[in-house]
């Protein structure tokens, strides 16, 4: 009991603790703590074999363990230590860790460090075996009397603990385990001490405990404490901040420079008069070294992805880099093998992001949407033939801030890689991958479908599915399936279908080849649900219905602009431990999917929709060029698809949270412009062309491969009359004359949007509805 302030011992005590009755069987009882422990002590050192005998008052629990029992040596973890990422020319996306550690060898660390460390921890290090028998036997008989338990532990057996604390991770059960004041993991600790001293000198032992131990604010081992609170390396430390640290070592929280400077300050300098004693210093350094202040230079310690927004807000694809590493069995069988790896850290990542095309998407992404506005943007960038992700940004900011509109999420992805629930519905942009699965099943471009109204009544229709047939349920009702304008009725064909985006053909085309090609095709694309699971056979599944992310439409149009070559979505190229050793990445398994030929009919359908029909926004005058545009019912999602032979980039907006429409009454604020009407042509077409042409600025001209000759027949005439079955269409190769009415380039491209239907009620960003407006 300390004294009161006056200097007398305060009431009902003798000046040296309270005083209490005397107890025979107390007296008895530390006076057996005090044998058992001397004979424990001195059979450890002997590496005799002897029981832990609740007898002496020594075990910790019920039962006997015997000294034998543990094994001889304990293998070191790897050190948790950061692991970094970069962008495919080197630079530094991100450093991440659950430890902030960088390992040093003996002689990258200051002899001031080593003295000032043993000084105040363990002074008698070199002098003593495994276990400082003196120190030992003090604890045990101060913390078997009931008392406050107090330390005793060589520099070995600290180091043995932190072993386990290390192994315990962020487990709060195993770390208070590893913790636990009890007497057989006392024992435990001693056992293992005698083993790492017979396997390594002192100054190994040394250097491993200096590379272990937490000082507090996030900085694990002495080269990070000193690059956290001096903004230099271990070796560099003079007397006073080496005492310090050291000082730290004991109680992180309660010795922290930084929030508690006077305390640290006081506790610097009980460590520096300690070296005085110990003969690790003179006095007259030392006076000099008390003199002196704190003098922190205090570094910032930026964790995760957070820190690549300052990389063209490439924090999204960062946290796209950490679940491909938690997710993908190339980083370990199981969950739990790829989490411990992530946690240990100590990784080289060099991923496929291209800096210039990262800067490029970001700033068509943040100029098109912004931050704060109603709604969002994603742009997604792969490159045709490897699968490489080149860029992904979005206009609202990886961050935890709501209110300024800052997310985690996403939305480029689907859940199981950080992004949204389910993804959202693409509208038109999934026509193409009809017209592929048509072509595949032998159906020629020249298919046509004449219709006598906009709108069709489908009701008694049948659509083949991969187990049976389907009706088309989602145009139930008076109005059916509508085309975006009243003047799209005639004959169509795939050409003049694609331009124009003419949801009737569509329909018709995929009744025609059935439903289960079309969503095999599209599932052997990696198009598949944003949740992850299989796209619902359904006959609107043609016109967009279900909800899918902007990096699976990018690599799906990669695969078209390949030549038909399909390659999985691949994000990393090389990663590497410190120890030099390679970990082979996820393979793109690239492969021939579709035919070239049939690609390349694809490629010249979708260049026609960016010359003249609703993507022309997004042409690009100086390249090869092809896409689709996209655009749900009541305009909740709008999107524009499209590529080049090089690269391949998908541009969605809408309202990532819940379904919002952007056209309503008094219109919409979207770029800081108020619009009235929005349609993939319209706003998502120019962030695709401003993101294309920056990408792209300076790079290789490369044309598409035209389709064998003959392979597009001449786009049909859409109002001529309808041609009597036994003669041929008179009108069929005539030009088009930009009339009204006329074949060629209409004079006002529309961009119709996608009939959504019922379904997944509640889920944000995924509007389903009975309203039948066309789709485009």
């Amino acid at each position: 009991m300390a004294p009161t302030p006056s200097g007398k011992s305060r009431p009902g005590t003798s000046g040296r603790g309270p005083l209490r009755p005397p107890s025979f069987i107390g007296f008895t009882g530390r006076i057996a703590a005090f044998v058992g422990a001397a004979v424990l002590a001195g059979a450890l050192l002997a590496g005799v074999a002897l029981p832990i005998v609740g007898g002496l008052g020594l075990a910790a629990k019920a039962g006997a363990e015997n000294f034998d029992d543990f094994p001889n040596e304990l293998e070191a973890p790897f050190l948790a230590q950061p692991s970094y990422i970069y962008d495919s020319s080197g630079n530094t996306l991100a450093t991440v860790y659950d430890r902030y550690r960088i390992i040093v060898n003996y002689d990258q660390i200051a002899d001031v460090m080593k003295k000032a460390i043993v000084a105040i921890e363990d002074s008698r290090f070199y002098e003593h075996g495994p276990i400082d028998l003196k120190g030992t036997l003090r604890a045990l008989v101060k913390n078997q009397s009931g008392g406050e338990t107090q330390g005793g532990s060589s520099l070995t057996q600290q180091y043995v603990k932190n072993i386990f604390v290390e192994l315990a991770g962020d487990d709060p059960a195993k770390v208070a385990d590893a913790t636990k004041q009890e007497l057989s993991r006392k024992i435990k600790e001693l056992k293992y001490a005698i083993g790492m001293e017979q396997r390594f000198s002192k100054n190994e032992i040394l250097t491993r405990y200096l590379n272990i131990i937490p000082f507090g604010q996030r900085a694990f081992g002495i080269e990070a404490a000193a690059y956290r609170y001096y903004g230099k390396h271990a070796k560099d430390l003079t007397l006073p901040e080496a005492a310090l640290l050291a000082g730290i070592v004991n109680a992180p929280t309660k010795y922290d420079p930084i929030r508690n400077p006077q305390t640290a300050k006081d506790r610097r300098n009980i460590v520096l008069q300690r070296m005085v004693e110990v003969g690790a210093a003179t006095q007259q350094d030392v006076d000099a070294a008390k003199a002196t202040e704190l003098n922190l230079k205090v570094q910032p310690l930026t964790n995760g992805c957070i820190a690549a927004n300052n990389t063209n807000g490439s924090s999204f694809f960062c946290d796209y880099v950490k679940n491909v590493v938690r997710n993908d069995p190339a980083f370990g069988k199981t969950k739990e093998e790829r989490d411990a790896l992530w946690r240990a850290g100590g990784l080289r990542i060099k991923t496929t992001l291209d800096p210039k095309m990262q800067e490029a998407a970001y700033n068509a992404a943040t100029k098109g949407v912004l931050q704060k506005e109603t709604v969002a943007d994603a742009v997604v960038m792969v490159e045709p033939g490897t699968g490489q992700i080149k860029a992904m940004a979005q206009s609202r900011p990886y961050g935890f801030e709501d209110t300024a509109n800052e997310t985690t999420i996403n939305y480029s992805v689907g859940s199981s890689m950080g992004g949204s629930a389910l993804g959202f519905q693409p509208g038109s942009t999934f026509k193409p991958i009809t017209a592929a699965a048509a072509l595949e099943a032998g159906i020629k471009p020249d298919f046509k479908d004449t219709t006598t109204s906009s709108v069709v009544k489908l009701s008694d229709q049948s659509f083949k599915t991969c187990t049976g047939s389907v009706k088309p349920a989602e145009w139930d009702g008076k109005q059916g399936l509508k085309n975006e304008s009243e003047s799209e009725f005639g004959t169509f064909d795939m050409q003049s279908a694609m331009k124009l985006s003419v949801n009737t053909y569509f329909v018709k085309l995929e009744q025609q080849v059935g439903i289960c090609p079309v969503s095999t095709m599209a599932q052997s694309m990696g198009v598949t649900r944003g949740d992850g699971k299989p796209l619902q056979e359904i006959p609107s599944l043609t016109l967009g219905s279900e909800t899918v992310t902007p990096l699976a439409m990018a690599n799906a149009y990669a695969t078209f602009a390949a030549r038909g070559k399909y390659c999985s979505p691949v994000a990393i190229t090389e990663v590497s431990r410190l120890d030099g050793t390679k970990i082979t990445p996820p393979s793109a398994n690239c492969h021939q999917l579709i035919k070239p030929e049939n690609a390349d009919i694809i490629n010249q359908l979708l260049a026609g929709v960016t010359e003249s029909g609703t993507g022309s926004k997004a042409g690009l005058s100086d390249r090869d060029n092809a896409g689709k545009t996209g655009t749900t019912d009541e305009k909740t999602n709008a999107w524009f698809v499209g590529y080049t032979p090089q690269l391949s980039t998908a541009v969605w907006v809408g309202n990532p949270l819940k379904p919002t429409t952007m056209e309503p009454d008094g219109g919409i604020v979207i770029g800081g412009k108020r619009v009235y009407q929005v349609f993939g042509g319209s706003i998502p077409a120019p962030i695709w062309k401003n993101a294309m042409t920056a990408a792209l600025a300076g790079a290789q001209k490369i044309s598409f491969t035209a389709p064998p000759d003959g392979a597009i027949p001449p786009q049909v005439d859409q109002h001529a009359a309808t041609p009597d079955p036994g003669k041929p269409d008179q009108n069929q190769n005539k030009p088009g004359d930009n009339k009204p009415g006329k074949p060629g380039k209409p004079d006002k491209p529309t961009d119709p949007t996608t009939p959504t239907f019922p379904g997944f009620p509640g889920l944000p960003g995924n509007p389903r509805t009975q309203d039948t407006t066309t789709g485009g």
